[in-house]
């Protein structure tokens, strides 16, 4: 059947008469579907028959090709219910994709029917509005102001040995690891068993079997179909092992698994990564499987990361790719890949909203489970050890073999990251970075010495306060007091996080250079964000906290209690009354958050968020040791 099928379709390709003969020779695609992507990074899909694309085809190809009221997009403050008209046009530069739907079998072609996924950009009142098209601009931004930069850098020729006249294109590419947890469903496993399993690794990169092995070997042959390159599939640390029922059937699957694939162009490779979320969702149902994205889906275990890395290179007109992070020997970058770097963690700050930017995401965010919780850097310990500090949020990736693979891992994201808007704020942030070291000639030793300074040490870019490189583990030899005054303090919340636009001004300059990220797109993004902020604690957190306040009951017996068991059990009624039990004299902290969330006090509700999760958590600790405390 594969030799049956097409899965991409490429720009050149993106015309009438190739197209019309295209489809002519599959008429299993029988539906198109425009792909836009919001400020919250969710995804249009609509069906619209083959024949009326065809028919149409002109306006597909170069008008506006739908129009939709808004209420398909999220788009607060920008498609509002007085002017919500949004139009939806063709990307022609970008692979499009073909989606098979293995379950609605074509009765004339015996193949399954598919749909062309087309991805688009949202435009209103003619401006466009959507996270592909803001992607699009950050990396049409960064690759001419590069251009400019480089002319107006004395230092540059010398070091590279070509001048801006020599470049014919300036290169950006990116590709993500994507982390997910599969199961089977209504399987539950015990927490500790889960942690104990972790903490042995016993399932990190071990054999995977039944139907998460065929699942995983049919995503990789499907990705791969689609031109993806596949690199890499394996289990992650997280998970326990499967049960074996007499039948030789297995359950109680809960397992954590990596997939990894060929990085490409930033705009491509944020477009491949949502199409193979779609593939690995659909793959792993097909074989009775559950899949979720989720950054943090089990307390107490490890969560789901999706490393973004990203690169820097140089097309010269000679047709020599040269890579503008790799440096001359004896020091870990060149002046462009110290700016760079340089740019990502001083304006942290401004690229943090986007990567982190739900509830989930702060639940993974925490110490010891390889998740960065601090704004650092690690280079190696000498120039001839490369980096493998996991517990950095920027890894510097070196391979002496190979000069072309030097490039940035940030490894904060998780799989419900805007990858688009991620990539986006990372660009703009390395622009101020590269600013800084060409235009002010810096030498790869100041600029070295720079970002490896201590706290309190002055410096002419990075701010004072603070230090940026750490080649110990940031986890285990600092403590909390240290990493704050080292590194800086972290935010734990979304409304926190978002907070950084208000709280610094100069690095919000940086989001809005070459008009990419505008006053009206920011606004937008953080009603968005604040608004889902919110209602999950609302109508979810709260809600699922509660049931589990109600399933903590008395376990001893009178009879054969101990004063350790009243002492627990008088703790945890105490918690318990704290958190979800009014009285008339004085509210619980649901309530409190609640009563905040009406009033739009945002920020008694972040503090409240905050008090609420260690006040659970605590519960929860006590809980478990009067439990264990239950010998009858």
């Amino acid at each position: 059947m594969k030799e049956n099928l097409i899965y991409t379709i490429k720009k050149e390709q993106h015309n009438e008469v190739g197209l019309k003969a295209l489809l002519e020779k599959h008429p299993e695609i029988k539906f198109i579907s425009l792909a836009g992507i919001d400020l919250v990074g969710h995804e249009t899909e609509e069906k619209i028959p083959i024949k009326a694309f065809i028919k149409d085809i002109k306006t597909f190809l170069y008008g506006v090709v739908v129009q939709t009221d808004g209420s398909s997009v999220y788009l607060p403050n920008i498609a509002t219910l007085d002017n919500a008209k949004i139009d939806i046009k063709a990307d022609l530069d970008r692979n499009w994709f073909v989606d098979y739907n293995f379950e609605n079998i074509d009765e004339e072609t015996g193949l399954p029917t598919g749909t062309l996924k087309i991805p688009s950009f949202l435009f209103h009142e003619g401006v466009a509005v959507c996270s592909r098209h803001i992607l699009l601009n950050a990396v049409n931004y960064f690759e001419k102001q590069v251009i400019h930069l480089i002319e107006e850098c004395d230092r540059f020729v010398a070091d590279f040995g070509f001048g801006a006249t020599d470049i014919d294109k300036i290169n950006v590419t990116a590709a993500t690891e994507l982390e997910f947890w599969v199961r089977t469903p209504n399987d539950s496993r015990d927490i500790g068993e889960l942690s104990t399993s972790q903490e042995l690794h016993e399932q990190y990169w071990a054999t995977t079997r039944g139907s998460v092995r065929t699942a995983l070997e049919q995503t990789l042959d499907c990705i791969d179909n689609y031109g993806f390159e596949p690199e890499m599939g394996h289990k992650e640390v997280g998970g326990v092992k499967a049960k074996l029922s007499s039948a030789g059937a297995l359950s109680g699957i809960m397992e954590q698994l990596e997939i990894d694939w060929k990085y490409t162009s930033a705009l491509q490779a944020a477009d491949n990564e949502m199409m193979i979320k779609k593939i690995i969702k659909e793959v792993f149902r097909k074989n009775g499987l559950d899949v979720t994205f989720l950054a943090k889906p089990i307390p107490s275990v490890a969560g789901s990361g999706e490393h973004t890395h990203i690169g820097v290179t140089s097309k010269l007109k000679s047709d020599q790719y040269v890579n503008l992070f790799n440096p001359n020997d004896g020091t870990y970058l060149s002046i462009f890949g110290y700016g760079a770097m340089m740019g990502i963690l001083k304006n942290y700050q401004m690229i943090d909203p986007f990567v982190s930017a739900s509830n989930e995401a702060f639940k993974r965010l925490k110490k010891g489970f390889e998740a960065p919780i601090s704004t650092v850097t690690s280079l190696g310990r000498d120039v001839n050890t490369p980096s493998r500090n996991r517990t950095v949020l920027l890894g510097l990736i070196r391979d002496e073999a190979n000069p072309m693979a030097t490039r940035f891992e940030l490894r904060s994201p998780n799989p419900h990251t805007n990858t688009f808007l991620c990539l986006t704020s990372m660009l703009l942030s390395m622009v101020d970075g590269i600013d800084y070291a060409l235009l002010n000639n810096k030498t790869e030793d100041q600029l070295l010495a720079e970002l490896s300074k201590a706290p309190d040490q002055e410096a002419d870019y990075l701010e004072q306060s603070r230090a940026y490189r750490s080649e110990k583990n940031v986890f285990d030899d600092f403590s909390d007091q240290e990493r704050g005054l080292y590194f800086g303090e972290a935010p734990q919340t979304v409304y926190e996080n978002l907070q950084a636009f208000k709280r610094y001004p100069n690095k919000l300059s940086v989001l809005k250079r070459g008009d990419v990220l505008t006053e009206k797109l920011l606004d937008s993004y953080q009603s968005a964000h604040l608004n889902k902020w919110v209602t999950e604690i609302e109508h979810r957190i709260l809600p699922t906290l509660f049931q589990e306040i109600l399933e903590i009951k008395k376990m001893h017996d009178p009879s054969n209690t101990s004063d350790l068991d009243l002492s627990y059990w008088n703790k945890i009624g105490q918690l318990k009354n704290q958190l979800a039990k009014d009285s008339l004299d004085k509210k619980s902290l649901f309530t409190r958050i609640k009563n905040a969330i009406d009033k739009e006090d945002y920020q008694t509700v972040s503090d409240l968020q905050k008090q609420i999760t260690t006040q659970m958590q605590k519960l929860k600790d006590l809980y478990l040791l009067y439990e264990n405390n239950m010998i009858d």
